[in-house]
């Protein structure tokens, strides 16, 4: 399939119905109904897509798809490819081979970017987190890792986050700094680990940068130890943005409580998107 021509940065849209959102799915990934439907209750458009419909010559003329009809891209939570070798490693792979170079335009021209739980492993493997290189939006090899939880099972409960960025991350404009929200986790791997012995400058730079964007707390709001920080988290940190601020992972899933916090996060992009309306 020929490559669609790019149509170039945040160029204005006629309505708010013109906001296309496209959530990426292979097999083994979960969540794509409710992000969808998320995405659709605040009147834009939104599709799930199989990372085929990218490439493949055997997809059905009607049914190909180019990044560049979209103005947001979101890598799902789930499994994908049952999350052999490493979670989210074998569907970075395949993004990178078939759509490294228009991913990284997509991010370098400010078009936002959502990981969730294993879409957040997605964009560590696919080096887009943490993302410190403006320039480079897709790193050779991952900058970090999502280990394996301390507690060395899987987690599944309700978590409570601290809002921590100053305004860099478009996907959290309508969450003011220092708010605690509640959304939950369901992950074995969401353990944020730095090279070790560049833990103090890693850190550094995302706080320079004002890249941390949730942290895990107590119901004091106080940053805690397990259960309060399911995975173990280095800085109770449980989500992040780039250095521009357009690509988010996270590893709570808002998705699941739309109705309730989770909305603020959909609405945020919504926002950023719609000022090109």
């Amino acid at each position: 399939m020929k490559r669609k021509p790019f149509k170039g940065r945040l160029t204005p849209l006629n309505s708010m119905e013109d906001i296309r959102v496209a959530v990426l799915r292979i097999e083994g990934t979960n969540c794509e109904d409710e992000t969808v439907r998320a995405f659709r209750s605040l009147g834009v458009w939104a599709e799930a897509v199989h990372l085929k419909q990218f490439y493949s010559d055997m997809i059905r003329d009607e049914e190909q798809r180019s990044l560049f009809d979209y103005q947001c891209v979101v890598f799902p939570g789930g499994f994908s490819a049952g999350d052999y070798v490493r979670a989210g490693a074998i569907f970075s792979a395949r993004v990178k081979s078939v759509l490294r170079r228009d991913l990284e335009e997509f991010i370098r021209e400010g078009y936002p970017v959502l990981g969730i739980c294993n879409g957040f492993q997605v964009l560590v493997e696919l080096g887009a987190l943490p993302g410190f290189d403006e320039d480079r939006p897709l790193s050779d090899r991952p900058e970090m890792a999502l280990g394996i939880n301390e507690s060395n099972r899987f987690e599944c409960r309700p978590t409570l986050l601290k809002h921590e960025n100053g305004g860099k991350c478009v996907f959290t404009r309508r969450i003011e700094r220092g708010r605690i929200v509640m959304f939950p986790v369901a992950h074995a791997e969401g353990r944020v680990i730095f090279p070790k012995g560049r833990e103090e400058e890693y850190l550094n730079e995302l706080l320079n940068n004002d890249q941390i964007v949730f942290r895990y707390v107590n119901e004091r709001g106080e940053y805690d130890g397990y259960p309060w920080n399911p995975n173990g988290s280095i800085y109770n940190i449980a989500g992040m943005c780039n250095v521009k601020g357009n690509v988010f992972g996270l590893m709570p899933h808002p998705e699941r409580v739309f109705h309730a916090d989770g909305r603020l996060v959909f609405e945020s992009v919504v926002e950023y998107l719609s000022k090109f309306a």
